[in-house]
């Protein structure tokens, strides 16, 4: 059974961070994409930034120089450091893991950004 289970979110300020975690268990990790979502209430689930099986990253322009991706094969884990938050950031972070043709989803976790 796979699961990916989310952790790190929660309130934050403008201009401050957080650090999102993915755990993944029932998939080889290290050969899948990995990669993290977000939706904000009213609007589409939309991408955040993927990491290949190689190390190849790739982020939305919305959060390019402010959020990196990382991932750890030893630990079955994807985080997303996330710096310079903005109110906009505010989402449900998804996690997933993709395959083709599988993809894989966590169940989410909330990052809010407010003062």
């Amino acid at each position: 059974q796979v699961q990916l289970v989310e952790s790190g979110g929660g309130l934050v300020q403008p201009g401050g961070s957080l650090r999102l975690s993915c755990a993944a268990s029932g998939i080889t990790f290290s050969i899948y994409t990995m990669g993290w979502y977000r939706q904000a209430p009213g609007k589409q689930r939309e991408l955040v930034t993927t990491i290949t099986s190689a190390g190849s990253t790739n982020y939305a322009d919305s959060v390019k120089g402010r959020f990196t991706i990382s991932r750890d094969n030893a630990k079955n884990t994807v985080n997303l450091q996330m710096n310079s938050l903005k109110p906009e950031d505010t989402a449900v972070y998804y996690c997933s893991a993709k395959l083709h043709p599988m993809t894989y989803w966590g169940q989410g976790t909330q990052v809010t950004v407010s003062s």
